[in-house]
């Protein structure tokens, strides 16, 4: 290429680039200018939403205070003796104290197979287990045992389960279990399980054999006579008082007898004891030992008879006084229901339960039937008729497996179906569960396993949370004051009296930093939230907490004071610790009451700091607010100060292209004109070397 050549577009000889650039830098002021604007707009929607969500969490924190789920209405609950009972307590649950004995747990059939082969195949079958009222069923082509497992498991869902467990190298277990507690859920076996069941020896056919308890009434006992009311002319209860007639037992008045289990009934699970009975009218005893003469009883004077004549004795005399001085007190007559008891090893007589009776329609009697499971550690039965004007007529107690009515039993049985027992304030329960919520208003029991003692358990109020709650509240309500001081203060000591800040908020704080300094909707709010947590709220005559000061919670806090000092504090609430705790221990409904109550007596929470704050902040945070206004006004311009840039960057681009045109064609025209001048240049130095 020859030395001056210039392609227009690749070499820049004459600096056009640049001084296109330059004119252009001019043109953009107007642009750069609106950028900045544009900036400025949206740095202040960022602030504007940061600001309401400082007020959104603030207000969020306050509805906790007031609303339904306040933290003022939870409630702990403990339990000393935690392996044997927990307890949850609900909002409404009353505070105090109580104490509930487990006798034992709810329980579920849990069988297990004999040792299986681990090559052993499930065979085909229409497959039925069934617990309580649901059941499963299913048709399985035939295969390995796990293969079966997985197929019932995926059937099973909440009512049984099944598992393998290996017992030797070679061997293995099948467990079955029923998911579901209670008597009422006993686990059966139908179709194709029930054969499966027998071939694994995991059931075998159940037999019912009864036995009775008793042949003669010699080999009862004596029990101890238990009148509420002591009367010594009373008879005690006996056993002489007890006949027996074939398979009838009757028990007069006053009679009992005590019954000894024998050791095949103690000693073996699920036995049941059934009897039946009635009680008729009796003439009443007391009639007959209230008219009996209290005077001496002396023998006939006597006589003597010789050849016709008669010669009789003086009658006895004695120095006591007569009847009619003698004082004495009327036996009154006795009606006692409670006459069939359970007694433990301990020697605790149990009465039996309503649930152990039942009124049989056809015979006129009524059934007792005892599963001796309900009654841990049962050693007799105890027949007690305390009344003086009714006899017990019953059949002889007698026992039997009650594993025996479901066709089958279980011959590895880890556990079977059974109801838990607990006594709640002297009265025993059964339930099918070990989640009991039916007993106590609004509390829940959760059985583990049975206790050798009462456990007592406490409902009282839930401070920390109440305390937490609080805490966070004034947390919240800092951050928000904060940010307002920020926004609308041009003063650096705003950010450095924050020292919880991290570097890089501190940085962001300062870009922020008196950002709205001349709009008093920021300060407004400021001065309305103090206002309404400083103001004093008298729910009633008689309250004593009017004032969240009073709870230890105010702007000068550490300091002790009780009042409001915005120079000290600049609006920021402070928490004294100690004072809340004993706020909050000894007044935690009027602190409630506090934050929310009715004050018209229409059932609506209308007055308090909880809700007062609440109106407040949501006429700035809700949509169509204050600061919703606020950034929907920044919208517009920012959608605005879009456009005209877009306009202007429209325009720029179009001058650029015209000034690069001009100044191609500038520099094309001198590109040329130095090549005319470069062709003459070398035309004339030829002809000066010609002529040479």
């Amino acid at each position: 290429m020859a030395d001056g050549l210039n392609i227009p577009g690749v070499s820049d000889r004459y600096k056009t680039n640049d001084l296109v650039e330059a004119l252009m830098e001019a043109e953009r002021i107007p642009l750069k200018r609106e950028q900045a604007q544009l900036e400025t707009y949206q740095k202040q929607q960022s602030a504007w939403r940061n600001v309401n969500q400082k007020m959104s969490s603030l207000r969020d924190s306050v509805k906790t205070l007031y609303s339904f789920e306040n933290p003022f209405s939870n409630k702990l609950c403990s339990s000393s003796n935690e392996d044997a009972l927990t307890v949850d307590a609900g909002r409404e649950a009353e505070f105090g104290s109580f104490k509930v004995d487990i006798i034992k747990e709810a329980t579920s059939d849990r069988f297990l197979s004999g040792n299986i082969d681990k090559e052993y195949k499930v065979p085909e079958g229409k497959y039925t287990f069934s617990v309580g009222d649901k059941k499963i069923e299913f048709n399985y082509k035939g295969g390995k045992l796990q293969d079966f497992v997985n197929a019932l498991n995926k059937r099973g869902g909440n009512t049984i389960k099944a598992g393998i467990i290996g017992v030797s190298a070679n061997k293995k277990a099948l467990l079955i279990e029923s998911l579901k507690t209670g008597e009422e859920n006993s686990l059966i076996f139908e179709n194709a399980a029930l054969e499966l069941a027998k071939k694994i020896d995991m059931v075998s056919p159940a037999k019912i054999q009864t036995e009775k308890l008793f042949k003669e009434t010699s080999s009862l006992k004596n029990v101890q006579t238990k009148d509420k009311v002591s009367q010594t002319a009373l008879p005690s209860i006996s056993k002489n008082a007890v006949e027996k007639n074939g398979d009838r037992i009757t028990v007069k008045q006053r009679g009992g007898f005590e019954l000894e289990f024998p050791d095949s009934v103690k000693n073996t699970k699920g036995k049941t004891v059934e009897f039946s009975f009635k009680i008729e009218d009796a003439e009443d005893i007391t009639e007959k030992i209230n008219s009996a003469v209290r005077e001496p009883s002396l023998p006939a004077p006597g006589k003597v008879e010789f050849s016709g004549i008669t010669i009789f004795n003086n009658k006895f005399f004695s120095t006591l006084p007569a009847a009619a001085n003698t004082v004495r007190e009327e036996v009154v007559p006795v009606e006692d229901n409670n006459m069939f008891f359970v007694k433990n090893k301990y020697g605790l007589e149990v009465p039996l339960e309503e649930n152990d009776y039942r009124l049989n329609d056809k015979t006129g009697l009524t059934d007792v039937k005892i599963n001796l499971s309900d009654y841990p550690d049962a050693v007799s039965l105890i027949v007690r008729n305390s009344n003086t004007g009714k006899t017990i007529s019953l059949t002889v107690p007698e026992t039997y497996d009650a594993s025996a009515a479901k066709g089958f039993e279980p011959v590895h049985a880890i556990s079977t179906a059974g109801d838990a027992k607990f006594k709640y304030e002297g009265i025993t329960m059964t339930r099918g569960t070990n989640d009991i919520d039916d007993v106590i208003p609004h509390i829940t029991l959760h059985i583990h396993e049975p206790s050798e003692k009462p456990v007592n358990v406490k409902v009282e109020p839930d401070t920390q949370s109440a305390k937490d709650a609080l805490i966070t509240f004034v947390g919240k309500y800092n951050q928000a004051v904060a940010e307002i001081n920020i926004l609308s203060q041009n003063k650096p000591e705003r950010i450095s009296e924050l020292d919880y800040l991290s570097e890089s908020e501190a940085e962001a704080a300062e870009e922020r930093l008196g950002m709205f300094q001349g709009d008093f909707t920021l300060t407004n709010g400021k001065s309305s939230m103090q206002r309404v947590i400083t103001s004093p709220y008298k729910y009633s005559e008689d309250a004593e907490i009017t004032l969240l000061s009073q709870i230890g919670i105010s702007s000068n806090a550490s300091s002790g004071s009780q009042g409001y000092n915005p120079s000290q504090m600049r609006g920021y609430l402070e928490v004294d610790e100690k004072k809340l705790d004993s706020a909050l221990e000894a007044h935690l409904n009027d602190i409630k009451a506090l934050f929310g109550y009715d004050s018209d007596g229409d059932l609506i929470i209308d007055s308090g700091i909880g809700i007062q704050l609440d109106k407040q902040l949501t006429s700035y945070v809700q949509s169509g607010g204050i600061i919703s206004s606020k950034t929907n006004s920044l919208d517009t311009r920012i959608k605005n100060s879009n456009q005209k840039i877009s306009k202007l960057e429209t325009q720029l681009a179009q001058k650029e292209n015209e000034l690069k045109a001009k100044y191609a064609t500038m520099q094309g025209t001198l590109n040329s004109l130095e090549g005319q001048s470069s062709t003459l240049d070398n035309f004339s130095n030829s002809m000066n070397k010609n002529r040479k």
